[in-house]
């Protein structure tokens, strides 16, 4: 593909992934415990790959023409936000720092073991959002006349090169969430808490969307 094309398309998926939403909320929840922050970032990437996969595959068009379907990976997606959010706000993550220093046990974080890693598949791969970013936004970038690759490549090409921008984006957010939280137990509870108030207007807004 052109090198032009390819760096168009990152500057404007780099915008769209530095708007902050679901993502952004999972992984500064998971910041406050560096070790879980890799593990949730893989968790969003892959849920991205799946997007990735379906576009490729063409099934995410089917998807995008059919109203019940979009609407039911809506309505799961957002019963999944509310559910999480909901989670983090009732047992907020707070630094191991200040865990092993006597602050007191604040839950287990939500975002440590397997678990972490699969929370983030599900956040992005049931966001119906991320699909419809790969229909709007992607399609603009491929080349369908003269000599070029396949479609699939392209697609394939532009999918991955989005997950690397989130994968860059997430890791940096994460890791200064810790760098900046792990000395600070209540600046943590509260950044926790508003990811977690953040996740259930998403996903209030996403049911709002399809249901109202």
């Amino acid at each position: 593909m052109d090198t032009g094309l390819l760096l168009s398309f990152l500057a404007v998926d780099l915008l769209l992934v530095c708007v902050p939403g679901a993502d952004w909320a999972y992984v500064i929840a998971a910041g406050v415990r560096g070790r879980s922050v890799p593990r949730a970032v893989a968790g969003l990437v892959a849920g991205y790959a799946l997007h990735t996969a379906l576009a490729v595959a063409g099934l995410a068009v089917l998807v995008a023409r059919s109203p019940r379907l979009l609407t039911a990976l809506t309505v799961a997606g957002a019963g999944y936000l509310l559910w999480l959010g909901w989670s983090v706000l009732r047992r907020p993550t707070v630094p191991q720092a200040a865990e092993e220093g006597g602050a007191g046990k604040a839950g287990k974080d939500a975002a440590a073991g397997p678990q972490g890693f699969w929370r983030g598949a599900a956040i992005s791969g049931l966001n119906p959002k991320a699909l419809l970013l790969y229909l709007s936004v992607l399609p603009q970038f491929l080349v369908t006349t003269g000599a070029h690759l396949p479609v699939a490549a392209q697609t394939a090409a532009l999918g991955a090169l989005h997950m690397a921008a989130c994968a860059t984006v997430y890791l940096a957010v994460g890791t200064l969430s810790r760098a900046l939280l792990a000395a600070r137990p209540r600046a943590a509870r509260a950044v926790t808490r508003t990811s977690g108030a953040a996740m259930l207007g998403i996903g209030a807004v996403l049911l709002g969307e399809r249901l109202l």
